[in-house]
């Protein structure tokens, strides 16, 4: 892979609303457009993505999505305001970043929500898209909500039962994820904090599936926790504003856009069906399960079916 891997530009992009998308590029700044569309929602794009990228051949942006990573304002400040903060927010910030950098059109890189959002974007404006490559697919539908909050109990019984009481008995039926998103904005700080805890603790459990499985040291930083928590809880109590079935029922707006599909199949959090309906209804995409790996890129040969995946279209 190329040496260098930080970025050679950099900047803030004005996307209105009163937000500032941080956007940096690395790589070769004539080589083939690519861009990063983080997990979470709320995760950011760390520097660890450019390492499955040949940085010799690719052009790479990362981008940190609205109220997260270094964009502003933070979805952590206690009178932040997720308004304008929405899949088709996201979707038309990608659009706009592309058009500002000058990029005909770019090769799509996500998973878990990068997933969702990369697809919603790609159905939405497939003429700016080369290739995609996804891993650990999510559609964020109300069904996978459901099953992410309330059904994984059936795995996690005695962890999920702590999740649950993390909310008023009263909305203990109701959609946990907008419960907990109230909690998360509540004025007394102890609230919102111990919200934060218990979400990012369920977070951890859902995806711990697979042998060698660590928690996710980000969880420790109680900004991260806040900031993460209020933005995934947001969009999946909302089930990202996407009608149910939607990417499936639009997968016909991908034809001739390549596309590569990983997903283990010890993901339990994001259950393989998803992925595998997506690639029967996506003709071009290839979908690749590994048989002991679970949610992420955790495992040693996810990674390299995405890194391989990228050479392949490199020259393309």
């Amino acid at each position: 892979m190329g040496q260098e891997t930080e970025p050679y530009d950099r900047g803030h992009l004005d996307v209105g609303d009163g937000q500032l998308v941080h956007w940096e590029t690395c790589g070769n700044p004539n080589g083939k457009p690519a861009v990063v569309v983080h997990g979470g929602p709320g995760s950011g794009a760390g520097p660890f993505w450019v390492r499955y990228f040949d940085l010799t051949k690719y052009r790479v942006v990362l981008l940190d999505q609205r109220g997260c990573g270094r964009s502003l304002p933070d979805a952590a400040e206690p009178d932040a305001d997720l308004r304008t903060n929405t899949t088709a927010h996201l979707i038309a910030d990608l659009e706009k970043l592309r058009i500002h950098l000058g990029i005909e059109k770019w090769l799509l890189l996500g998973g878990s929500w990068g997933a969702t959002l990369g697809l919603a974007y790609a159905e939405r404006h497939p003429g700016s898209v080369s290739e995609i490559v996804l891993f650990s697919i999510t559609n964020t539908t109300r069904r996978e909500v459901e099953w992410v909050t309330r059904e994984m109990g059936r795995v996690f019984p005695e962890e999920w039962e702590r999740f649950r009481d993390g909310v008023p008995e009263s909305e203990r039926d109701g959609n946990l994820a907008l419960a907990y998103s109230k909690l998360l904005h509540d004025p007394d700080p102890a609230i919102r904090e111990k919200a934060a805890r218990d979400w990012c603790t369920w977070e951890d459990v859902h995806v711990s599936t697979y042998g060698g499985h660590k928690p996710d040291p980000r969880y420790d930083d109680p900004v991260f926790r806040l900031r993460f928590a209020r933005l995934v809880t947001h969009y999946w109590g909302h089930a990202a504003w996407l009608e149910e079935g939607q990417l499936v029922r639009d997968a016909g707006k991908l034809a001739g856009i390549p596309g590569v599909l990983v997903h283990g199949r010890l993901d339990v959090s994001s259950p393989v069906e998803t992925a595998w309906r997506m690639a029967r209804a996506w003709p071009e995409a290839e979908l690749h399960l590994v048989e002991q790996e679970g949610h992420g890129l955790g495992g040693a040969s996810t990674g390299e079916l995405v890194r391989a995946a990228l050479e392949r279209f490199s020259d393309r």
